[in-house]
Order: C-alpha cells, then sequence, then structure tokens
C-alpha cells in the first residue's frame, strides 16, 4: 500500500518541527549552525565514503576489475582514491576534536554494489554529491582555516569525480559549473545508504526528504526536450487540493530551473528543460526535486528529492 504525501503537509510539518530539526530555523538562529556542526556533516559523508571505497577494495581484486573490461592501473587509481578519503577522515576528527566537538563516528552502510562495474558507478555518484556537499555548504564555513581545507578537499574530491567518470566513458568535465547542494538536499541522498548509526554521535540538524528515482526506462542520452519519469518508491506526492500543478525544479548554481511534472503510474513525467542564456546549463550529473512552488526551491516547498540525473555534456563538439 502506497503512503500519500500531500505537498501542502509536507511543508507544515517542516515549519513545524522543532528547531533542531529544521535546517532553515538553525540557519536563521544563528550561530547555532557552527563550525563544528558543518565540519561533523562533512566528516559524515567522508566516513560514507571512506567505507565505501575499503569494503569496494575488499570486495573486487585487480583481475575483477580486468574481467569487467577496466585496465588493471583503475584498481591502483580507485586504492588512491580511498587513501584520501581516509585522510580527510582523520583530517576532519582531528580538527573537531582540536576545536573541542565530539566527531561523528562511522555508521553501518549499505551499498548497492553488485560488481565491478556498479561499483564504479556508485563511486561516480558519491562523488559528484561529495563535490556539491562541500560547494554548497563553502558560504556557511565562518573561519577561514577551515574554508581553505574544505576548498582544498573540494578540488580533490572533483578530481576523483573526472577520474571515475572518464574510467565509465563518461565526459570527465560536462558542465561549466558544479551543483551546489544544500545540507538536506545531501542528507537526502547519502540516507539510503545509512542504515544506524552509534548512539553516542553528535545530532545533526538534518533531514531526509522522500526518496525520489530516475526510471530505468529514461533514455541513456537525456538532453532538454527529452521526456523522462521521476518514480516515488512507496508513495504518492499530491498537491493538497488535488489540483494544484506539481513542478519538477532541476538544481545549478544560478538558480532552479522548473517544468511541469505529469503524474503517472508511480511518479511524476516531465521534458527536461533547457537553462535560460547566461545561465548555468543543465548537464552532466543533475539534481531535480518534486515542489509546489515554481519560483523558488527550499525545504518548506520541496515535496521529494532531490533524484539524481545524468544529463547529456553542455559540449557536444
Amino acid at each position: 500500500m502506497k503512503t500519500v504525501l500531500s505537498i501542502a503537509a509536507l511543508a507544515a510539518v517542516a515549519a513545524a518541527a522543532p528547531a533542531k530539526n529544521s535546517l532553515l530555523a538553525l540557519r536563521q538562529a544563528a550561530p547555532q549552525i557552527t563550525d563544528g556542526t558543518i565540519l561533523n556533516y562533512a566528516l559524515t559523508l567522508e566516513h560514507l565514503e571512506d567505507k565505501f571505497y575499503r569494503d569496494g577494495l575488499a570486495n573486487f581484486s585487480a583481475s575483477d576489475f580486468t574481467a569487467a573490461g577496466f585496465p588493471a592501473s583503475t584498481r591502483d587509481k580507485i586504492r588512491e582514491v580511498s587513501f584520501d578519503e581516509m585522510t580527510h577522515v582523520s583530517f576532519l576528527t582531528a580538527a573537531l576534536k582540536k576545536a573541542n566537538v565530539t566527531p561523528v563516528a562511522e555508521c553501518t552502510y549499505s551499498f548497492p554494489v553488485t560488481d565491478v562495474k556498479t561499483f564504479l558507478a556508485t563511486a561516480s555518484i558519491l562523488e559528484g554529491v561529495g563535490v556539491s556537499a562541500y560547494l554548497g555548504a563553502a558560504a556557511d564555513i565562518m573561519s577561514k582555516t577551515y574554508l581553505t581545507a574544505a576548498g582544498s578537499i573540494l578540488t580533490v574530491e572533483s578530481r576523483h569525480s573526472s577520474y571515475i567518470r572518464n574510467s565509465l566513458g563518461q565526459s570527465p568535465f560536462p558542465s561549466p559549473f558544479d551543483v551546489p547542494l544544500d545540507y538536506n538536499q545531501v542528507y537526502t541522498l547519502a540516507a539510503p545508504f545509512i542504515k544506524s548509526c552509534p548512539s553516542g554521535n553528535p545530532e545533526l540538524p538534518v533531514k531526509a526528504f522522500p526518496m525520489l528515482m530516475s526510471s530505468p526506462d529514461n533514455p541513456a542520452n537525456i538532453t532538454s526536450g527529452t521526456e523522462i519519469t521521476l518514480l516515488t518508491p512507496g508513495y504518492t506526492v499530491k498537491p493538497a487540493d488535488g489540483v494544484s500543478q506539481v513542478y519538477a525544479a532541476f538544481i545549478t548554481v544560478t538558480g532552479q530551473v522548473f517544468t511541469e511534472a505529469t503524474p503517472v503510474d508511480g511518479g511524476y513525467s516531465l521534458t527536461v528543460p533547457e537553462a535560460p542564456e547566461g545561465t548555468a546549463p543543465l548537464a552532466g550529473q543533475s539534481y531535480v526535486v518534486l515542489t509546489g512552488c515554481n519560483t523558488t526551491v527550499t525545504d518548506e516547498t520541496t515535496a521529494a528529492g532531490p533524484a539524481v540525473l545524468e544529463l547529456a555534456p553542455a559540449f557536444m563538439g
């Protein structure tokens, strides 16, 4: 039986939630979101990536990589990526302890990886989300020292992403701009991998929105004008009045690009819009949410998502 979620009801729940569960409330009640909070948020993601690569390298040998069609050097490079993520965990943990903030510990995870190809495909998504997470959080970091350190991690995550994308036959740099995501958007994408966390971990002011997924039946080459379907697994999103328009909002660094979404069995269909001239194009690893508003995306107007979509590169040669 599917749950029916009202867009207005979701907004009301978010608005009525205690301050510790509302990112917007915390932002408005500064300085409750501190650099320590942001570093623990980053450490949460780094723990996930660190464990992901350790598991993958333990599960897949060099011969597994070559049997899957990748050169032996690919696994060697993934070992370097794994070392980087382990080092990021050590750095953030030490920085938090130095600031007298309790660092979050590694959680228990479940990764939907069945072979080398799904391992690398998942790695590509995680690295892209990592870039977007650091980019989205950068403006909130008060300490110049921490900001510089976060920036140096961001550039490394971006290189990881480019290498893995290229290994998968994708454009290593498909867009002139990367996409910033806010805390809840990132946590929504990370939450499906997290099964449980130590009870002693500090509570973070984040929440996960209902999951939104790209349909496996969507075309392989998605560009502006392509009709696609977004799935709402296990639930249905409906406007409170039953007739108001639902929109899909594509997130970019220059703002959101909206398009109307039409309800279909299991989700919503839509036509991928084209970004306005003079703004960031919709290209590469992209993110889309369902919302009842076509002017802005906030925690209060988001009904589901983001979903991850791979769009065609901006430069088509």
